[in-house]
């Protein structure tokens, strides 16, 4: 049985019961798309402009049958369209914070935007366009237009596999790390489709950039520096008191992959945890988690 007071009903967005960051994002999409968006009302308005179109076809000249058949195609493509539209703005509207800003959302940016994700009719595409468009609103700026051109090719597999990758993601200082020291001999990385091939399509794809010839590392550590994985917070003590190197393995993410990680819908997996610890353990460093989970490493 629905629920008058649900402002996401049937897929589509009901104005009423709005939160304020919701009515001022659903305003902001009214603006950038030069249109009167209004929810519910498409398919009503659809039906009258065809009809109108009709009798504007008929008072000027005879209709033919294909110009028939391309009016009716025309609106109905353009309802889908609006319907997926607004399915990924239902989704987004829950994962609005209290003090999210949509009104700094760029024009050209909710423009772009549009015009990608009318297309996605998948579900769990459209829920990977709506926590794109949740975040853009909660901090403007989060993403390029790039990015939305990137996703807008990405198929629903590769999409998977880079949540996949994401599950070995750590923030190292300001970056996200994707943590793979030995993607072809490790079971750990192959239960999550993560091998040599699949890294070299991600890399193809633009989401990361693959370095075959040897691993990376991070250099002129600190003695004691703290990384978190998925809400865990992690502190490593090397033996020497400065100028230590990590290891980090083969995989860095591109500009677009470090603002798509943190949404891709990719959880920590305790093992990979426990893999990590004892690797660092092996090669002589202390590792231990001195603080609890925080509300900044949910944002993770």
């Amino acid at each position: 049985m629905a629920n008058d007071n649900n402002p996401i009903s049937g897929g589509l967005v009901s104005l009423e019961g709005l939160t304020k960051p919701a009515t001022v994002l659903v305003e902001k999409i009214s603006d950038a798309i030069g249109t009167l968006w209004r929810p519910r009302q498409i398919v009503r308005e659809a039906r009258a402009e065809a009809e109108a179109e009709k009798i504007r076809a008929i008072a000027g000249i005879e209709v033919t049958e294909i110009q028939r058949r391309g009016l009716v195609r025309l609106i109905e493509q353009q309802g889908k369209q609006q319907e997926n539209f607004e399915n990924v703005v239902a989704q987004a509207i829950p994962e609005l914070r209290d003090d999210a800003k949509p009104e700094e959302i760029d024009n050209d940016w909710m423009a772009r935007f549009f015009e990608a994700s009318k297309l996605v009719s998948d579900k769990e595409m459209q829920s990977l366009w709506a926590r794109l468009l949740a975040s853009e609103a909660n901090k403007s700026g989060t993403f390029t237009k790039r990015t939305i051109d990137l996703v807008s090719n990405l198929e629903k597999r590769e999409a998977q596999l880079f949540t996949n990758l994401c599950t070995f993601v750590w923030r190292i200082r300001d970056d996200l790390v994707p943590i793979v020291v030995d993607f072809d001999d490790d079971d750990i990385y192959e239960a999550q489709m993560i091998n040599f091939e699949t890294l070299r399509h991600l890399d193809d794809i633009g989401l990361i950039s693959l370095n075959v010839l040897g691993s990376l590392t991070l250099d002129d550590m600190p003695q004691v520096q703290t990384f978190h994985y998925h809400g865990m917070s992690v502190s490593l003590q090397f033996p020497k008191t400065d100028n230590n190197n990590l290891e980090l393995g083969h995989v860095l993410l591109t500009k677009a992959g470090q603002e798509l990680a943190p949404i891709s819908g990719s959880v920590g997996q305790p093992l990979f945890l426990e893999y990590m610890i004892s690797k660092w353990i092996a090669d002589g460093i202390k590792v231990w988690s001195p603080f609890p989970k925080t509300d900044a490493d949910e944002d993770r």
